[in-house]
């Protein structure tokens, strides 16, 4: 900045400089052809000349061009359209023109990423409202069963899904899963599924049939990357009787209320989205239950989350917690004591991931 102060400061000098030169010249020429003239009022025609032409100078050189960059300035301020300053100059004059125009390029640029964030955060609003239309509004009634269940997503929009499917054959399937990833895309795919579960929930009876179908179509229609891990209970409510299907996903926790043991059982098969079929992979079993007993669905979420410390939940964890309380416990009350130890032990650490519990219980 200093070089540059010091060059406007030489090319006013040259100006005044060539001035004076010519006020001189001027001066002996008057002297020359001009003999009467009094010596006295020809300097003084001289010095107003130098002045006068000093004056312009300073206006030419200084003034016209900081009016235009403070014209355009002031345009910017006050939201009024304003002009990128051409110039060539490298004093202080060109300096501040190449501020404003590196400051308007850089507003532009802010101003198009604004607009392209409040048309995501739009476009976020109306995934996070599709989703909380299908989940659960409220706690589902299912016959022979005591359910309590949420979600709560670690972005505006979750991968994380449940439901409670009432169909034909006095089934009722309940299933939970959790997208790779989170936001727009992962809710994307939620939505997918659960709309294919539904569907196929009332064309067949099984949960096997349902899963290889969901899978089948899914498949289809995601990228190569993105798939969903899943698990699918099937209640009868005549035959008392408990079903499982696995994708891949997360343990099923069951609470047996005789022994005061919760029995960590793998779901088994494979994420719905990763192969074109799965019917040689998956399977529905049969889970044992007598009343008192629990079983609880979750997604990683849970297990993973950290504390301060980076400490995780861990399944050893929620296994212990369901082991203190679930023996007299309903399942509402079951859900409130895990969340309540779940939150103190993550304290205010971060969400990272989405979390979902459901507690399911035969009274």
């Amino acid at each position: 900045m200093e070089f540059l102060r010091k060059s406007l400061k030489a090319q006013l000098a040259m100006f005044i400089f060539e001035i004076v030169i010519v006020g001189v010249i001027a001066f002996f020429l008057m002297l020359r052809f001009v003999p009467m003239v009094q010596p006295i009022f020809t300097a003084v025609g001289v010095i107003v000349f130098v002045a006068l032409a000093s004056y312009i100078s300073l206006i030419y050189v200084v003034a016209i061009p900081l009016s235009k960059v403070f014209s355009e300035m002031k345009a910017l301020l006050t939201g009024r359209p304003y002009r990128k300053i051409f110039t060539d100059r490298i004093d202080e004059v060109g300096v501040l023109a190449h501020f404003f125009n590196e400051v308007t390029k850089n507003i532009e640029r802010i101003s198009v990423d604004v607009a392209e964030g409040r048309r995501m955060s739009k476009e976020l609003s109306v995934g996070s409202d599709i989703q909380r239309k299908i989940l659960p509004k409220e706690t589902p009634v299912v016959n022979g069963l005591s359910l309590f269940g949420n979600t709560r997503p670690a972005s505006e929009v979750g991968g994380d899904s449940y439901d409670v499917i009432s169909a034909a054959a006095n089934n009722t399937f309940i299933y939970v899963g959790d997208v790779t990833g989170h936001g727009l895309p992962a809710g994307l795919i939620m939505v997918m599924v659960n709309t294919l579960l539904r569907t196929f929930s009332e064309m067949y009876t099984s949960g096997y049939d349902i899963m290889v179908n969901t899978n089948r179509v899914l498949k289809q229609r995601i990228e190569p990357r993105r798939f969903m891990t899943c698990v699918l209970l099937r209640w009868n409510a005549v035959e008392k009787k408990m079903y499982y299907t696995g994708a891949g996903h997360e343990h099923i926790l069951i609470y047996h209320k005789r022994e005061n043991v919760c029995e960590v059982k793998q779901t088994g098969g494979i994420a719905l989205g990763m192969v074109q079929d799965i019917s040689k992979i998956i399977k529905e079993e049969n889970i044992p239950l007598e009343s008192g007993d629990f079983v609880i669905l979750y997604t990683d979420g849970i297990i993973e989350a950290k504390n301060m410390q980076g400490e995780m939940f861990g399944l050893p964890r929620l296994k212990m917690t369901i082991e203190q309380y679930a023996r007299t416990s309903t399942s509402e009350e079951l859900f409130a004591n895990i969340s309540k130890d779940f939150g103190i032990f993550v304290g205010d650490q971060i969400q990272e991931d989405d979390i979902t519990l459901i507690i399911i219980q035969r009274p």
